[in-house]
C-alpha cells in the first residue's frame, strides 16, 4: 500500500491520490495575449495522462503589465474565459483536477516599461532590474479588484481550485515582506493587509466547496530577509481570511545572502510541517520530492498531506505512474498504455 496513492480531499476537493503538479512558468512563445495555447494543451493535459491527483497551472495574471514576462498566461479579459476552459476541460478528461494560480510578479514584471509594487525597493540595484513604481492607495484597491475578476474567470473557465501566488518575491509577497514594503499607508503599518484583502476578495466570489490555496514563501534569503516566525504571524491572518490550503515554498524574493539554500531533496518539508503544525491546515510540501520513496515518507510521516512534484515533472509527464508502480508493484495506466507497463 501506499499512502501517496490513497484518494485524498484537498478541502472538499476530492483527488484520486496526492500528488500535485507544482505551477511552473513555460513562457511559451505560443503564449500570446495571455492565452494558453497549443503547448498549454499538450503540457498539462500529458500530466493528468500521468496520473497526477491536481494540476497547477502556471502563475496567470491579474494584468498584461503583472506578468514576468509577456509570454505568460492570464485572466485579465473576458476573452480569455474561452482558451482556459479548453485547457480544462481537456485536463478533467483525462482524470485530473485542476487550478488556477492567480497573481501578479508586481517588481518582477521584467517586460514592464515601468513595474509596480508595495514601493519602490527593486530587486536587486543590477541594470537588468528596473525600479519599482509603488502603487497609490487607490491602486491596491484597484488591484484587490483585479484578483477578484481574474478569479471570477477561472471559475467561469471550469477550474476545481485557486491558488493565490505569495511566494517567491512576487506582488503580494512584496507587501507582507518588511524589507520590500516601507509604505506609509495602512498597506505598509500592516504588512498582511494586501493579502487578507485579496484573499477576502476572491474568496467572495468561490463557490463554498471549492478550496483555496495560497502558496508562500515560509522565509527570504536575501540578507535581512524575514524568518520562519514572521511568516507564520502573516499566514495567520491569512488563514482567518479565508486560506484552506497552505503550499509552502521559500526564498525568490532576491538574490540570496547567507540563508542562500542547500537544495538538497526535501530541503523544504520541515517548513512545510512547521505550517502543519501551526494551523491544522492541509499543507502541500514541495522542494526536490521527485524521488518516489522521499515522497511517500513526506506522506507516510505526516510532514504534509500532498506533495508537489515540479522538475521531476518536467522531465517525465509520466512520473506519478512510475512512482506508483515502484511503491506499489502495480499501476493501471490509460488503455492505450497499457502494453507499455
Amino acid at each position: 500500500m501506499s499512502k501517496l496513492f490513497e484518494p485524498a480531499k484537498l478541502g472538499k476537493l476530492e483527488l484520486k491520490n496526492k500528488v500535485i503538479m507544482a505551477p511552473m512558468c513555460q513562457y511559451s512563445v505560443e503564449a500570446e495575449d495571455g492565452h494558453p495555447e497549443d503547448w498549454h494543451l499538450v503540457h498539462y493535459t500529458s500530466r493528468a495522462v500521468g496520473g497526477v491527483g491536481l494540476v497547477i497551472v502556471e502563475m496567470t495574471d491579474v494584468e498584461p503589465d503583472g506578468r514576468i514576462t509577456n509570454r505568460d498566461l492570464g485572466l485579465w479579459d473576458d476573452a480569455h474565459i474561452e482558451s482556459h476552459a479548453r485547457l480544462v476541460s481537456c485536463v478533467k478528461k483525462n482524470g485530473a483536477k485542476i487550478a488556477a494560480q492567480i497573481a501578479h510578479a508586481g517588481r518582477k514584471a521584467t517586460d514592464a516599461v515601468q513595474p509596480v509594487s508595495s514601493s519602490t525597493v527593486p530587486v536587486t540595484t543590477d541594470a537588468d532590474w528596473k525600479t519599482p513604481r509603488s502603487l497609490s492607495t487607490e491602486e491596491v484597491h484597484e488591484m484587490v479588484n483585479k484578483f477578484k475578476k481574474a478569479t471570477e474567470r477561472a471559475i467561469a473557465a471550469g477550474y476545481d481550485a485557486i491558488e493565490l501566488h505569495g511566494a517567491h518575491g512576487y506582488l503580494i509577497h512584496q507587501f507582507h515582506s518588511p524589507a520590500i514594503n516601507k509604505r506609509q499607508d495602512e498597506y505598509g503599518i500592516d504588512l498582511a493587509r494586501f493579502g487578507v484583502e485579496v484573499i477576502q476578495a476572491v474568496k467572495s466570489v468561490m463557490p463554498a466547496d471549492m478550496p483555496l490555496i495560497f502558496r508562500m514563501s515560509a522565509i527570504e534569503y536575501m540578507d535581512g530577509g524575514y524568518d520562519l516566525e514572521h511568516a507564520l504571524d502573516i499566514a495567520q491572518r491569512y488563514k482567518e481570511a479565508g486560506v484552506d490550503v497552505f503550499h509552502i515554498s521559500s526564498g525568490g524574493e532576491a538574490p540570496p545572502g547567507q540563508k542562500k539554500p542547500s537544495n538538497e531533496p526535501g530541503y523544504q518539508v520541515g517548513f512545510a510541517r512547521a505550517y502543519k503544525k501551526a494551523f491544522e491546515l492541509p499543507v502541500i510540501a514541495v522542494g526536490r520530492l521527485e524521488d518516489a520513496i522521499l515522497a511517500e515518507k513526506v506522506i507516510a510521516e505526516g510532514d504534509a498531506e500532498f506533495v508537489a512534484i515540479g522538475r521531476g515533472l518536467l522531465r517525465d509527464p509520466y512520473w506519478a505512474l512510475h512512482a506508483q508502480e515502484q511503491l506499489t508493484g502495480s499501476v493501471v495506466p490509460p488503455k492505450a498504455y497499457e502494453r507499455g507497463f
